[in-house]
C-alpha cells in the first residue's frame, strides 16, 4: 500500500471511529460548552499523546497483553470508575447551578483565535484518561490498529507517519467540527439548556461507566 493510499485510509477508518459516541466525544461537548473551542484541541492533543505512544508500545508486542481477559477487565473496572466520577461531577455541577453560561461564553469570546483557555493541562490529561478508560479503545488498537500498524511498517517509519497522521487529524477535524458547531449555536443556549446539556453529558457518563464497570466484573467472572 502507497504512502498515499495508508494517509487516506487511516484517515477515513479513523474518522468513523471519531463519529461514534462515546466518552471522549461527550466529555468533547461538555468541556467546550463550558470553556469555549479550545477545549477540543486541547482534549485531542491528550488523545493525540496518548496514542502515539501505545503505537510504539504495540509495535514492541503490547498487543498480546492488551487482548488478555484479565486485562480487559482491569481497564473496564477502573475505566468505569474514573467515568462514574466524572460524569457525577459535572451532573452535580450542571444541578447545582455551579457552572457559569455568561463567563463561559465570554471566555470563548475573548482573544477567540490566540487565547488558550485556564487549565490545559488538565483538558489534555483529561483527554488521556478518558481515552484509556474505554476499554473498546483498547480492544481497537489491539486489532484493527495493530494490523494497520503491520501494513504502515511495510513502508517503515515513513509507513507509521503516514498512518499516525491520517488517523489523529481524522480526530482533530470531526472534534474541531463538534466543537465548532457548539460555539457557533451559543447565541442559542439560555442558562436552562446549558445546564440540560451538561447534566445529559453527566448522565451519559456515569451509565457508560456502569456499564463498563459490569463489562469488567463479567471478565473476571464475579457474575
Amino acid at each position: 500500500m502507497s504512502l498515499e493510499l495508508l494517509f487516506i485510509t487511516a484517515f477515513v477508518v479513523g474518522l468513523t471511529g471519531a463519529m461514534a459516541p462515546g466518552p471522549l466525544l461527550t466529555l468533547t461537548v461538555a468541556e467546550v460548552a463550558k470553556r469555549g473551542f479550545w477545549a477540543a484541541p486541547l482534549l485531542m492533543v491528550g488523545h493525540a499523546v496518548l496514542e502515539g505512544a501505545l503505537i510504539i508500545a504495540l509495535t514492541l508486542g503490547l498487543a498480546t497483553y492488551l487482548i488478555m481477559n484479565e486485562v480487559m477487565g482491569a481497564i473496564a473496572l477502573l475505566g468505569g470508575i474514573f467515568l462514574l466520577w466524572m460524569g457525577y461531577t459535572i451532573a452535580r455541577d450542571a444541578l447545582k447551578n455551579r457552572m457559569s453560561l455568561s463567563s463561559t461564553q465570554e471566555a470563548a469570546t475573548t482573544d477567540r483565535t490566540t487565547r488558550v483557555p485556564m487549565g490545559a493541562p488538565r483538558l489534555m490529561g483529561l483527554g488521556i484518561l478518558t481515552s484509556v478508560s474505554n476499554p473498546y479503545w483498547s480492544l481497537w488498537w489491539a486489532t484493527i490498529g495493530l494490523g494497520y500498524i503491520t501494513l504502515s511498517l511495510e513502508q517503515g517509519s515513513v509507513g507509521l507517519a503516514a498512518f499516525f497522521t491520517g488517523h489523529i487529524l481524522a480526530d482533530f477535524f470531526w472534534y474541531g467540527l463538534i466543537a465548532a458547531a457548539i460555539v457557533g449555536g451559543r447565541r442559542f443556549f439560555t442558562p436552562a439548556i446549558y445546564r440540560g446539556v451538561l447534566t445529559v453529558c453527566g448522565v451519559f457518563l456515569v451509565g457508560l461507566g456502569g456499564y463498563f464497570i459490569n463489562s469488567g466484573i463479567v471478565r473476571f467472572g464475579l457474575i
